[in-house]
């Protein structure tokens, strides 16, 4: 579909109980694997003396929400945080939140029970994050708030409207931008190294199971009982690899953005697409292509493809990995990354610039924008599908996927444009 229009159709997960995870405490995908172990990111600089430790909640702690729980035990080591309190429905693992952390069924009983708060982290579902945000901004406290920002456009801009009349600062968990390999990557671009650049691509192939999708009631799912949901390839699992893109592009606002075309599909029995190509094309008339699967044969890490004229650079961002190909040869540089939570608290202490602000999410925003208004995703022909392993571990392959994401990426190609035999039937659904 075409690039959707301002605020329109004004999502319904407001509706949701503000301040509740309904019965959810896990975080968006407990089981990518794109973010670094806490454990072995290096140690923060100890806070000064004069500084107190910030005081920081945490609501949802299972699922990614344990990747905040490792992280923040390693920042309270390094005296710059203090967990005081979290929440969730669920009960934390025994041993996982310090004995001086206040335990929360909700954010509403956290708030009323935990006074001055210098920062909330929020990690749950999809469909929280809204009310859930909105509650924290009501705060006197700083947001962390994970990816995708929210569920709907609209949301996104209450969201943004409330930021800016609290005066709080908001970061959104999109990990990958914090890698050393960005700034890298733009001066690689302005020195000309690989000439002009023609086209950005995200190829992602990752495996997840028939467990993945049972995990939760809302994985798979594009809506639960009326209230968006939006998960799917592009906007949970793999999201990174469209946010990380995006921001290689340079579309980072709503205004950087021109156009949205989505081509989706399901191999597996869900709501939400599974292997999905998404074409962007920037204000400055960049086209960004995203082909991305979670019905591979196996799981590949992804990267970012940025083709210019005289060569080109693969960002392989789980690993912070760049290589750059020109007639002169090829080279390869591992780089750092930074931590968004640190990030943060280094913004409240000294101003530093916030690494993934809200308003540099909307640009993401409109490409989920533009997937909860598609039509829903058309099912693949079970001629075009093979089932490897039993049980809950079986996972779906789409035949020839790794050949077609190739293709897409490189022709900067929908698969309906591409004539794939099994995406013959979805023809015409992007615009």
């Amino acid at each position: 579909m075409g690039t959707p229009a301002g605020t329109a159709a004004e999502s319904q997960s407001r509706a949701a109980d503000p301040v509740q995870t309904d019965g959810l405490g896990e975080a968006q995908d407990p089981v990518r694997t794109e973010d670094p172990d806490p454990a072995q990111a290096p140690a923060p600089a100890p806070a000064p003396e004069q500084v107190r430790p910030a005081r920081v909640a945490l609501v949802g702690v299972h699922g990614f929400g344990a990747h905040h729980l490792g992280n923040l035990e390693r920042l309270q080591a390094a005296g710059v945080v203090e967990l005081v309190a979290v929440a969730d429905p669920q009960p934390p693992a025994p041993g996982s939140v310090p004995a001086a952390a206040a335990v929360f069924p909700g954010l509403t009983e956290l708030l009323a029970g935990t006074p001055d708060l210098d920062v909330i982290i929020v990690a749950t579902p999809i469909q929280t994050h809204a009310p859930l945000g909105l509650a924290a901004l009501a705060t006197q406290a700083d947001l962390y708030l994970e990816k995708p920002p929210v569920a709907s456009l609209a949301d996104f801009n209450t969201l943004c409207e409330a930021a800016k009349a609290s005066g709080r600062s908001v970061q959104i968990g999109f990990q990958s931008l914090g890698s050393h390999a960005l700034a890298a990557i733009d001066e690689l671009v302005a020195s000309g190294t690989i000439g002009t650049i023609e086209g950005i691509s995200a190829t992602g192939r990752w495996v997840r199971d028939k467990a993945y999708f049972k995990r939760s009631r809302w994985a798979g799912k594009r809506s639960i009982d009326g209230i968006d949901v939006v998960d799917g390839v592009a906007t949970n699992p793999l999201a990174h690899a469209v946010a990380t893109a995006l921001r290689i592009a340079g579309a980072r606002t709503i205004e950087d953005v021109a156009s949205v075309e989505t081509d989706l599909y399901r191999a597996n029995d869900i709501e939400s697409d599974d292997t999905s190509v998404i074409r962007i094309r920037t204000a400055k008339g960049l086209p960004v292509t995203c082909a991305l699967t979670i019905c591979a044969t196996e799981s590949a890490e992804p990267y970012i493809t940025l083709q210019g004229s005289r060569g080109k650079a693969v960002f392989h961002y789980t690993e912070d990995r760049l290589t750059v190909t020109t007639p002169a040869g090829q080279t390869e540089q591992v780089f750092g990354r930074d931590d968004l939570t640190e990030n943060l608290l280094a913004h409240r202490r000294e101003g530093r610039e916030l690494i993934s602000p809200l308003l540099d999410s909307g640009a993401f925003m409109l490409v989920l924008e533009a997937i909860r208004t598609a039509p829903l995703p058309a099912l693949i022909d079970g001629a075009y599908i093979h089932w490897e392993g039993d049980g809950d571990a079986a996972h779906a392959v789409v035949v020839g996927i790794e050949e077609a994401l190739e293709r897409a990426t490189q022709e900067h190609a929908t698969f309906s444009e591409l004539g794939l035999p099994w995406a013959r039937a979805a023809r015409g659904t992007a615009s």
